[in-house]
């Protein structure tokens, strides 16, 4: 209703059809099918989180590109906020990490009904959200009547004059103001007001009771000034943009470019290259390739929570997000859930390209957001580390098992599991060039023998999801299909296996996703289907794998939790290992175990 009051290209037409099949107007706002709708809401607190990512985006891009006289990037992030997402964790992450960072042109207007779903908020909820937001080093400003226009015009101007500290405006109002009987009660939350408390309260508004869908005749003319004003407005700004791109040309179409989410590089001149026959973890190829792209890619933004050491996102040469520089090495803290809610909002403001990482386990926390960024087509990047139980020590609380098919459960997510130094720095590069979706790199604590190419497949098969490895001499009778850390696993057992004359070709699949959207054509070249007799080693769940091993093929996984023991351990103990894919390819094919 308010982007149709407000000159949204959303008709009223569209208003009438709330929540029906193919309307404009679902039940909740959904970015990319609703002119006006910046992102995606209906999840609580999410968008307090989105909202602090933008005002960081704003930050970032400012320092980037004002110059020359011009200041082009200059707005502020403005933001409504229930009861409901302040109770939620998230929000409290975010804007604990707010008021660390100061970001003044942050404001959060909230709408503090005192009502949930359930009822009245004393049932659970007690705390001062002003006292607590002081405490995260907000300013906080008070407007007792929801009704007083110009208290509300009062604090909305001292919020636009404040640049050191984000603002919070607690705005308390009477929901379903001013219904009759539904007004101030958790049924105006949800419920449909019925004909009769509808015609009620048009009388109390001096509505002409009979005339669905009413707009008084002010509101529509104040809807014809405010996309004046906005027009206006969009003008000085183009004015300015001109005046940029005679000062300085290249910093004007660089912004452009930016914006535009443009990438152009030489890939084979920035991304790294790793000698064969070394051993390297994959996090430790990433932050490799992470430290090259940095330079190329000034977009990229983004750090760890709190594990930057373990997962190689504190890049060298780089200033440290803070109150006073806005550097591209953001320390989110011990907040995963937060740092992805904003991670959304810096790329849902644009022109930056945000990555986040923290341990592969602690994925569960981020996982509504992580959902949103699939959702709304999002393209941000997961770093996630320590992939398995070659953890090791730390043992099962620390070792993913379920968390590789929970990410590749979520539509239009792609997840990349690299299996050598190389193929993680090519997984890097199908995150980059991947636009209309987010992208998790599972990468491992261990080291990995960096593979000699000579006699291999080519990395680069990386960006098709999967690639024929290695091929035997002959016509291949088994498959051995490996991610990660088992990748090598699989090729020492078909090189094993090809000394007692059992064909075995390896191909490595480093993302279903990616190898679902190849052609059938190249999907048939690499898993033939005529070649039933195929294994699958993946140091997790087996949820899955069926789809790539068949009925006729075994799965080689862990559906049970992990343990406290050096990682190396634990692979001989729990089965991943050469001789166990060998059995397993013997059996598949119907030889003799040995």
């Amino acid at each position: 209703a308010f982007l149709h009051l407000t000159g949204y290209d959303l008709s009223i037409e569209e208003i009438k059809r709330f929540r029906q099949w193919g309307s404009l107007t679902p039940g909740h706002p959904e970015r990319g099918h609703t002119p006006g709708v910046e992102t995606t809401t209906g999840p609580l607190g999410q968008g307090v989180g989105n909202a602090v990512g933008m005002a960081i985006a704003e930050r970032l891009l400012a320092a980037r590109f004002n110059g020359h006289g011009e200041t082009i990037v200059d707005h502020r992030t403005w933001a409504f906020c229930s009861d409901g997402d302040l109770m939620e964790g998230v929000a409290s992450e975010a804007c604990s990490l707010a008021g660390h960072l100061g970001l003044g042109k942050l404001t959060l207007i909230y709408d503090d009904n005192h009502i949930t779903i359930d009822g009245d908020t004393a049932l659970s909820f007690s705390e001062e959200v002003a006292q607590r937001f002081l405490g995260y080093g907000w300013r906080v400003l008070k407007v007792a009547d929801g009704n007083d226009l110009e208290a509300i015009d009062q604090a909305l101007a001292q919020a636009a004059g404040e640049y050191d500290r984000p603002t919070l405006i607690v705005l308390r109002t009477i929901i379903g103001y001013p219904a009759p009987t539904r007004q101030n009660t958790a049924k105006a939350h949800g419920e449909a007001l019925g004909k009769d408390e509808i015609r009620k309260t048009k009388e109390i508004l001096g509505w002409p009771v009979d005339e669905p869908f009413f707009v008084p005749v002010e509101v529509a003319e104040e809807k014809l000034r405010i996309r004046a004003r906005g027009q206006e407005l969009r003008e000085r700004w183009e004015h300015r943009l001109g005046r940029l791109e005679i000062a300085s040309r290249s910093l004007a179409m660089t912004f452009k470019d930016t914006i535009a989410g443009k990438l152009d590089l030489p890939w084979d001149g920035v991304l790294p290259t790793f000698p064969a026959g070394s051993a390297l973890a994959t996090r430790q190829a990433s932050a490799a390739t992470l430290q090259s792209l940095v330079e190329a890619v000034p977009a990229l933004a983004g750090g760890s929570a709190d594990l930057a050491g373990s997962t190689g996102t504190n890049v060298k040469g780089l200033d440290t997000f803070s109150a006073e520089r806005p550097g591209r090495n953001l320390a989110w803290g011990i907040r995963e859930h937060g740092m992805a809610a904003a991670m959304n909002g810096m790329a849902l403001h644009g022109g930056v390209r945000p990555y986040g990482s923290t341990f592969l386990v602690f994925a569960d926390y981020m996982k509504p957001s992580i959902r949103l960024a699939a959702l709304m087509g999002l393209p941000v990047i997961y770093i996630f580390t320590h992939d398995s139980i070659g953890v090791g020590e730390d043992g099962p609380t620390h070792q993913p098992i379920e968390q590789l098919a929970m990410l590749r459960g979520i539509p239009n997510m792609a997840v990349i599991r690299p299996g050598d130094a190389a193929e993680t720095a090519e997984a890097w590069r199908a995150a980059l060039e991947r636009k209309d979706g987010p992208t998790a790199l599972i990468l491992t604590r261990q080291k990995l023998p960096v593979l000699d190419r000579s006699g291999l497949g080519a990395a680069a098969g990386t960006a098709r999801g999967a690639y024929v490895l290695y091929e035997p001499k002959g016509a291949p009778e088994a498959i051995a299909i490996g991610t990660g850390s088992e990748l090598n696993v699989a090729l020492t057992a078909a090189l094993r296996l090809e000394g007692e004359g059992i064909r075995v070709r390896v191909v490595s699949m480093t993302s279903w996703e990616h190898f679902r959207r190849q052609p059938q054509s190249y999907r048939d070249e690499v898993l033939p289907p005529a070649i039933r007799a195929r294994v699958s080693i993946e140091a997790g769940a087996r949820f899955g794998w069926l789809e790539w091993v068949t009925d006729a093929g075994v799965s080689i996984g862990l559906d049970h939790f992990g343990a406290s023991a050096p990682g190396e351990r634990l692979f001989q103990e729990f089965g991943f290992t050469p001789d166990a894919v060998a059995q397993a390819v013997r059996r598949v094919i119907g030889r003799t175990t040995r």
